[in-house]
Formats: C-alpha cells, structure tokens, sequence
C-alpha cells in the first residue's frame, strides 16, 4: 500500500510539472502566437489604470503600452510628475517588475532604449554675459566654470 502512495504522488508530481510546461511553453513559445504576442495576449488602458491603482500610483498617466524586449512581458511607458519610466507587467497580469532589461549579448540597457531622453534646459555658454564678470586664471582657457552668486 505504501509504495501505491509513492506511485499515485510521482504520477500527481509529473503532472503538474507537465501542465505548467505546457503552460509556460503557451505563454512564451514564439509557436503559440505566431511570433506575435498581441494576437494571443492583450493588455488595455483600463487594465493598466487598474494595475496602477492597486500600485498605489494611480495618478501616473499611460503614456504607451506594448509588448517588452522580454518575451511574456507588457511594457507600460508612465509620466507623474513630468518625469517618464516603464514598468513591466507578465501576461498573466499577476506581477510587476521594475528596473532595467539588459541584453546580456550586447550589454544594452532595452528600458533606456525605449525611455525618451530627458528634457534639456542647457544655456549655452555663449548667451552668459560675462561683462561685469571676475576671471580667475587663463581668460583663452577653453574650459570654464562660471559661478553665480548673490551678495544681497
């Protein structure tokens, strides 16, 4: 009777193990989609608003969604506050990742890729008038420091 145990729990065992590859190989076989995910997976604004209100950030705006470098993951690009980033939601809409997909092949940071680059708001050097200016070393240097200050 004891060894009936050990048999009907390797039998449970195999199965499960079996049906999760199945699973797993349906989720993340390029077979099963056709090599395109969004024909078999879909994640709309909606969803994501709600994801991002379980987050606790449901005032950050959707900018755009689609399918990560990763296969299995949604890539949802965010704005709050002015400043973008991406979060990755899998296909089953249970988890959440956050940070950086590299491509170790290449050492190229995938999320930064995507990211678009941030604002700039540079002067250029040429528009600072210098004229009541003190100068302090070379005054042909080709690299300078300007410091502002204020003695009001």
């Amino acid at each position: 009777m004891h060894e009936m145990k050990k048999i009907v729990l390797l039998i449970s065992m195999i199965s499960i193990v079996s049906l999760t590859m199945i699973l797993t190989d349906r989720a993340y076989s390029t077979s099963g989609c056709d090599e395109d995910c969004a024909k078999c997976h879909k994640l709309n604004s909606s969803e994501a608003s709600d994801i991002l209100k379980s987050l606790k950030i449901p005032d950050a705006k959707i900018q755009n969604i689609q399918i990560s470098p990763l296969k299995g993951l949604w890539e949802i690009l965010l704005e709050k506050e002015g400043k973008k980033g991406i979060i990755y939601v899998d296909f089953s809409k249970k988890y959440v990742l956050g940070g950086p997909i590299i491509e170790i092949k290449t050492s190229t940071d995938k999320t930064a890729e995507r990211l678009p680059p941030p604002p700039t708001n540079i002067i250029p050097q040429s528009k600072i008038p210098l004229k009541d200016a003190i100068v302090l070393g070379n005054k042909k240097a080709t690299k300078k420091v300007i410091v502002f200050t204020d003695t009001d």
